[in-house]
């Protein structure tokens, strides 16, 4: 047997993902063929990835860019995960499904600072709070951030660290272990059991149950997978509706939270779905404010200007405007 057992393991949701690079296979294939407690995590593994994924969708003959747009809209949702797993890990299936019109292209601007590579690395970054606190072993040196820094400032660092370190790798092996970490969170009990994800713990200056921070990485993902569906010209499809109204019903709690009780009372709407009343409940309405399911999702992430967002408000709208501009405010990715 190879004498690199624990090296093996690492790479093993990756190997799943069929995202190892060349090295790691002549490594990690002759040690399946001679470990079978790993041949059978291997297994495991492979069988969730499968379970998630579904069947490979039939794309027609046509462009290459059109294909893949129709591969991404027909990909189906995943599955064999808790519900509130779910979004992520549809999300997860989405980049994957766009990772083939990278080829070339990593260096295409995308938000921020950052091209295409250095995107998929703030992923890698974001993901690895939530892998941290499920006993997911980090694919990234160690943070050099002092304990006790304030989150944004930390995690603002944090991602500069992530993104410097895979600027100086592969896009090929950025994309390995991120789909790695991703697979090992997908994998973890508390991804299928909603029991287990009840509990809450406090990443990135909230304090959610776990359930709901995978719903924060499945926000996220879907999010960044948009910004770079727009810089190659790719059409990105939004969420299944009903992953989609997972997210919106957590950003208008903490849209809520935010916005505390003593703001003038909005009835705020998604255009086909549910009302809520943010702000005080102690006054009238005083305004009423309706927006997309996805313009919604966009401005919350940071997407919209909170003038710029489409929507059908009347009433007070010093009350409609300070209902924008504190959603537009949550926007950290």
């Amino acid at each position: 047997m190879t004498d690199d057992h624990e090296v093996v393991r690492d790479l093993l949701a990756a190997w799943a993902f069929d995202a190892l690079a060349p090295a790691d296979e002549e490594t990690v294939l002759p040690h399946l063929a001679e470990c079978e407690t790993c041949a059978a995590q291997a297994a495991r593994l492979r069988e969730t990835v499968r379970l998630l994924e579904g069947p490979a969708p039939k794309v027609p003959a046509g462009s290459a860019d059109g294909a893949l747009s129709l591969a991404l809209r027909t990909r189906p949702a995943a599955a064999r995960v808790a519900a509130h797993a779910a979004p992520y890990a549809a999300a997860v299936a989405g980049l994957r499904a766009l990772l083939p019109a990278l080829e070339g292209r990593w260096a295409t601007p995308v938000v921020h600072d950052w091209d295409v590579h250095a995107t998929v690395a703030h992923l890698l970054a974001a993901d690895e709070h939530l892998a941290g606190r499920l006993g997911v072993g980090s694919r990234v040196p160690g943070s050099r951030i002092d304990e006790g820094t304030g989150w944004e400032d930390a995690w603002e660092r944090r991602t500069a660290e992530v993104i410097a370190h895979e600027h100086g790798r592969t896009p090929g092996e950025t994309v390995a272990d991120w789909a790695a970490q991703a697979g090992e969170l997908l994998a973890t009990p508390e991804a299928r059991d909603a029991e287990l994800a009840a509990r809450a713990v406090t990443l990135m200056g909230l304090r959610l149950p776990v359930a709901d921070h995978f719903l924060v990485r499945g926000f996220e993902t879907w999010i960044h997978t948009d910004d770079i569906g727009r810089a190659l010209g790719i059409a990105v499809p939004p969420p299944p509706q009903e992953h989609l109204h997972q997210l919106i019903r957590l950003a208008v709690r903490v849209l809520g939270l935010a916005l505390g009780t003593t703001a003038p009372p909005v009835l705020f709407s998604v255009t086909g779905g549910e009302e809520w009343v943010l702000g005080s409940e102690d006054e009238p309405v005083a305004a009423e404010l309706a927006l997309d399911p996805v313009d919604f999702c966009l401005l919350v992430g940071g997407r919209y200007a909170p003038e710029a967002v489409p929507r059908g408000a009347t009433g007070d709208a010093a009350a409609v405007r300070n209902v924008l501009e504190t959603a537009a405010s949550l926007a950290w990715l």
